[in-house]
């Protein structure tokens, strides 16, 4: 999907004014709420009319104030998941689900088995969980046979056991509909799980956009991001489960990952966050710990403010892994660009909703 979004428009004392282009499977707008990331999907979509600038989707026009072009939200093939679903509360889910729908039978039951929803059929939007409610919106947009799907922080109304089960469904769109997706979050975890691309938003303006790999990895971003949830993105294979005790060891190049279970085939790629603030340090090779993860790195930088805390960034592999040390453990340790080091990162340390299958 190549999307292009150059829109600016006036909301009493907001101003939305963004100019960005991306062409990935699925795109992440992320930012604090009140940053204008529904501002934007609802430009796209059509729901808001800029005052000026130019909406294009794989090539095709949706907007052009130059050019007088402003297609109506129902021609712009643009579907749409909102927060809390806004499924029609008389209708079945059947019924919620061929509402508009443009597909034929053998892909309504297609979708309707990818989200795990035949049981759901006869059921009225009062009768289901908010993570079932949550899967029928989605299928009732896939149904439309959208160009393009917009989700607009489907997750933030559900508990954590709710929001990973629609994580998983979304990879799911991803990896096996090759579904293009503009997915909307205040969340670091479901922004680098589930998007290739992120725009980073703040009071209304796109402040950097790029890989999701290149955007979360860089320092001067972390006001933004989140100094708390700073860390960086690994690409890793997964090569074995212990089921026993709900591990999963993943092979990167810089050796062995030992992350909490994760449900994919050995041999797929898996996209894992580490968190700068839960990598610890070393020297010499400990012992005798309960750490399940013990790097080889060597030490490419150091930013020392003057604080308490200094930032330091392990080369392990082909990977910059940061670490979060006191500035009395930098004195102490002598860390230095060019000290060999080791990583040691906790297996429980890894934020699970962060820990998925790679598009």
């Amino acid at each position: 999907m190549m999307l292009e979004v150059r829109v600016a428009k006036r909301m009493g004392a907001f101003a939305l004014d963004v100019d960005f282009a991306a062409q990935a499977p699925v795109l992440g707008l992320f930012g604090r709420s009140g940053s204008g990331k529904t501002s934007v999907v609802n430009a796209i979509a059509g729901l808001v009319r800029p005052d000026a600038g130019r909406v294009v989707v794989d090539g095709e026009v949706l907007f052009d104030s130059a050019r007088g072009i402003d297609l109506p939200p129902e021609r712009r093939r643009i579907g749409y998941v909102f927060q809390d679903g806004l499924l029609f509360p008389h209708m079945t889910v059947r019924r919620n689900l061929q509402y508009g729908a443009g597909a034929k039978a053998a892909t309504f039951d297609a979708i309707v088995g990818l989200l795990g929803i035949e049981s759901l059929l006869e059921r009225r939007p009062a009768a289901l969980s908010g993570g079932e409610k949550q899967r029928v919106a989605i299928g009732r947009a896939l149904l439309a046979r959208p160009r393009l799907l917009l989700m607009d922080e489907p997750l933030a109304s559900l508990d954590n056991p709710r929001r990973m089960e629609i994580i998983r469904y979304v990879e799911r769109l991803r990896n096996e509909l090759t579904q293009p997706v503009v997915y909307v979050s205040h969340s670091v975890g479901e922004i680098t799980r589930l998007a290739d691309h992120v725009a980073v938003m703040s009071e209304g303006r796109v402040l950097a956009h790029g890989s999701v790999q290149e955007i979360f990895n860089r320092a001067d971003l972390r006001p933004h991001t989140g100094r708390y949830e700073g860390g960086a993105l690994v690409e890793a294979e997964a090569v074995a489960h212990e089921p026993d005790y709900f591990l999963t060891h993943l092979r990167f190049s810089g050796g062995m990952l030992v992350v909490p279970g994760v449900d994919t085939p050995l041999g797929a790629r898996v996209r894992v966050r580490i968190r700068s603030r839960d990598v610890s340090l070393a020297i010499v090779r400990p012992s005798g710990l309960s750490i399940r993860n013990v790097l080889e790195g060597t030490v490419s930088g150091v930013t020392d403010g003057g604080g308490a805390i200094v930032e330091v960034s392990v080369r392990v592999g082909d990977c910059e892994l940061p670490a979060r040390i006191s500035r009395k453990s930098r004195e102490e340790l002598g860390v230095e660009p060019g000290l060999a080091v080791y990583v040691l990162v906790k297996a429980i340390a890894f934020d699970k909703r962060s820990v998925g299958q790679a598009a």
